[in-house]
């Protein structure tokens, strides 16, 4: 039983990287009701950038933090500017199809500014194991767990206790009501984009900081396992962004110790096609919506 629990904490553990990742992307696609493919990208750019502080002038780990994170906000408003913004709310196909071109781009720019396949990038906590009784984890996923919840917290607050919360709930409701009432729906949305590629910061940052190390791989690796997070939890679901990834990441911990590493992903995608056959909405897509218009008299904004 100990190691059954011991996989399972394991891979909480893991999940709470996905969890963060799926944050943002829920939180774009609750206000735009779009897909950003490029969010794994801007990510990767912040993190080279900070990475690149790091081994060329050995910048102390929070500058490394700082500058990952707004590397990643202003990768976040180049695509929010070039993608998104000049295309209109009726755009979605056109505005992911555009994220997907910059996409490359970005991930271009990243690869040459560090063309080896692999860096070293600063430790937050140096790796050690922390006992629980029979059990181990590592503080820097304990660190990034509670991250995750923390930034959920703070997202529940905002969205419903301040004038910008009330802004964009207005614009996920009716955008021409919320323009006609006279919120600014460009600004509001961009503040969003902003908001989203700050928690990618993040989230990129204590991703690499555990694993000592980033990789080429690491926007398509942030965008697929943030997207598929995301999928399982609840389509634009805060909640359910917690909740797919921390369930995506017990799947995949779980099949790797059942049948080894080369079916971690198979099984993970396999689990994510029989949801949405069954579920299309994700975990606690279909409820929250449901939920939340009943609290709220037809509110459909979907992060209760």
């Amino acid at each position: 039983m100990i190691p059954f629990i011991q996989t399972t904490l394991d891979g909480l553990m893991v999940g709470s990287s996905y969890g963060l990742l799926a944050l943002g992307f829920a939180l774009i696609f609750g206000v735009m009701r779009r897909l950003n493919l490029s969010y794994g990208p801007s990510i990767m750019v912040g993190a080279y950038l900070g990475t690149l502080l790091y081994i060329q002038f050995g910048a102390p780990t929070y500058v490394v933090a700082m500058v990952a994170v707004a590397g990643s906000v202003m990768a976040g408003v180049y695509v929010e500017r070039l993608c998104f913004a000049p295309l209109g709310l009726g755009a979605g196909v056109a505005s992911m199809v555009s994220s997907f071109a910059i996409w490359m781009q970005l991930e271009q720019a990243s690869l040459l500014m560090l063309p080896r396949h692999s860096y070293p990038f600063p430790s937050l906590t140096g790796g050690e194991l922390l006992s629980l009784g029979p059990f181990t984890v590592r503080p820097d996923y304990l660190i990034m767990l509670a991250a995750m919840l923390a930034i959920m917290a703070a997202l529940n607050l905002l969205l419903y206790r301040t004038r910008f919360g009330l802004g964009l709930r207005a614009i996920v409701e009716n955008s021409v009501a919320a323009s006609l009432s006279g919120i600014d729906v460009q600004r509001t949305m961009l503040k969003a984009f902003m908001l989203a590629s700050a928690i990618g910061g993040v989230a990129g940052f204590l991703v690499l900081s555990a694993n000592q190390q980033v990789t080429a791989m690491l926007g398509m690796w942030a965008t697929l396992k943030g997207l598929i997070a995301m999928m399982i939890g609840g389509l634009g679901s805060i909640p359910g962004a917690i909740v797919g990834g921390l369930v995506l990441g017990v799947i995949e911990v779980h099949s790797q110790g059942l049948f080894g590493p080369q079916v971690r992903d198979l099984a993970a995608y396999g689990v994510l096609f029989v949801l949405l056959v069954l579920r299309p909405g994700g975990i606690l897509g279909t409820t929250a919506i449901h939920g939340s218009m009943g609290r709220r008299g037809g509110d459909r904004w979907t992060t209760t």
